[in-house]
């Protein structure tokens, strides 16, 4: 029986704001793509999709530009609208990174020492986090490598994030003149214990993904290198559980003479990021045969915890980190992108 309440095609209306003037093909930009649903048996299912929301700018480790931001914020909306999407992926381009956060270069070559500029990119990337966690789809965010800074706070925006064992994961504010204030101190101290969210947060200390899934902080990790066409674990990462100085070292990075070989190790082989694809068209499949209306009341009652947090504190940051680029900021971004 038709369904003749629901509206025809060609009287359905287009409620997006913008989009497709923000997207680009050539890096430094944003992508956007829909890319068809796939089953359990490996076979495209007709009329339903994931979007995927790509960062591209790989030589600067996919930081994102001013025009990149509007084109994340371009692409949660044309997702969240979008009828035939079941899902929205946020990734980026290479096997390097997924996003070291703001680009250094423009930041100081721009926006340092000019406080109203950097309140009003701020005003964009507040709303780039509020169309993540707006989006009416489940998001997730496929972490391809390093996720730092910025990018670490707009992948904790996400609903899951699956990660390749190779991806590190961390602050960087105290370190190059700024603060954590783009989601990190607001989402950590009700993800982790109030010590742990510190210590995150001021020690700029890398995480591994195995921490980071130890943490409860990621939903799932998976090798992402090859030697000898066979798939191994991150061999800079301790995976077997021991102590050392009476603490369990599971999850650590190796240090000294260890790190040297791992990383000897690590050239030897290629990364290969097909588990990591798998794993999250295994998810999106799932998602997929649940009612959608369901799952979009079940995750916003569950970002209501994040948004309370962020929605008190995004204004008073954004002035503060605004005032700061005349300050530590200017001296911090322009030594970063100097030397």
């Amino acid at each position: 029986m038709a369904l003749e309440w629901l509206p025809r095609d060609d009287e359905i209306k287009d409620h997006a704001l913008g989009g497709k003037e923000h997207w680009g093909s050539e890096p430094p930009c944003t992508q956007y793509e829909k890319r068809p649903i796939i089953d359990a048996d490996g076979k495209a299912v007709d009329d339903l999709y994931t979007a995927w929301i790509t960062l591209n700018n790989p030589a600067q480790y996919n930081s994102y530009t001013t025009e990149m931001v509007k084109g994340v914020i371009a692409g949660f909306q044309a997702a969240s609208l979008d009828r035939s999407v079941v899902a929205a992926v946020f990734t980026a381009a290479g096997d390097r990174s997924f996003c070291t956060g703001g680009n250094t270069k423009e930041y100081a070559e721009y926006y340092s020492n000019r406080p109203h500029e950097y309140g009003e990119y701020m005003d964009l990337f507040n709303g780039m986090v509020d169309t993540i966690l707006g989006c009416k789809k489940p998001t997730i965010c496929r972490v391809n490598g390093m996720r730092v800074a910025g990018g670490q706070e707009i992948g904790m925006a996400c609903d899951l994030t699956v990660a390749s064992d190779l991806a590190l994961f961390g602050q960087a504010g105290p370190r190059h003149g700024s603060a954590p204030d783009g989601g990190s101190t607001d989402f950590l101290p009700w993800m982790l214990s109030i010590e742990d969210a510190v210590w995150n947060c001021i020690s700029c200390e890398l995480w591994s993904a195995y921490k980071m899934k130890l943490k409860g902080l990621i939903t799932k990790v998976v090798p992402a290198l090859k030697i000898d066409g066979e798939f191994v674990r991150n061999p800079l990462v301790i995976t077997d559980e021991y102590l050392a100085d009476g603490e369990i070292v599971y999850g650590e990075l190796r240090t000294g003479e260890a790190a040297k070989q791992a990383k000897a190790l690590l050239k030897s082989g290629t990364t290969d990021l097909s588990r990591l694809d798998t794993e999250v068209a295994a998810i999106i499949w799932k998602l997929t045969n649940l009612f959608p209306g369901c799952v979009i009341k079940s995750l916003d009652g569950i970002r209501a915890k994040k948004k309370f947090f962020w929605d008190q504190a995004k204004l008073p940051n954004r002035h503060w980190l605004a005032a700061n680029m005349a300050g530590e900021a200017f001296l911090g971004f322009n030594a970063f992108n100097t030397k």
